[in-house]
């Protein structure tokens, strides 16, 4: 008899963000504090309704859909101009992984549609840097795990694309 034991996974969570009606996400609050945050170093990302509605969300469905209980640890949100590629990303500390985030949710808030592509770097045994691509457009995310290296294409969009970014960590 032969057994098998998955000993690792990389799992993908995505989909859209449908909130009941009267509790819609106000994208332009998200919008406004990403620029804020963006523009002026002191000035923290700030909390707002509208973003406890977004985490609230997420972290409800994913305890319901999946049995993960999670919390969030950080959230910043960021922009990019026409045919931006941002730097690769790890949101995971080497240096210190105790305190580092188990997952990162990365939430269309406001995107150019079918230009901004969140694109995951993963190793498949010996095939190494494979890349997984996600379209991500208005009201859609894709979380994952923090320990992956990815960065976001933006590809012939005409306005700025926003990108709400939330890390997660299992309790």
């Amino acid at each position: 008899m032969i057994h098998k034991k998955i000993l690792s996974e990389i799992p993908l969570y995505y989909g859209e963000i449908k909130m009941p009606e009267g509790f819609q996400i106000e994208k332009d609050e998200l919008v406004k504090n990403i620029l804020l945050s963006k523009y002026y170093e002191d000035i923290k990302y700030p909390f707002s309704i509208t973003y406890d509605k977004l985490n609230t969300y997420v972290l409800d469905f994913i305890k319901v859909e999946h049995n993960m209980n999670l919390v969030s640890k950080k959230s910043y949100g960021d922009f990019f101009e026409k045919n931006e590629i941002s730097k690769p990303k790890l949101e995971i500390n080497l240096n210190d992984l105790r305190n580092s985030p188990d997952l990162v949710l990365l939430y269309g808030v406001e995107i150019d549609p079918k230009t901004c592509e969140i694109i995951i770097y993963y190793d498949d045994n010996r095939r190494k840097g494979k890349t997984y691509t996600y379209l991500l457009e208005n009201n859609k995310f894709i979380m994952f795990p923090a320990s992956q290296l990815y960065y976001i294409n933006n590809n012939k969009n005409s306005f700025l694309n926003f990108v709400q970014i939330i890390t997660y960590e299992y309790i």
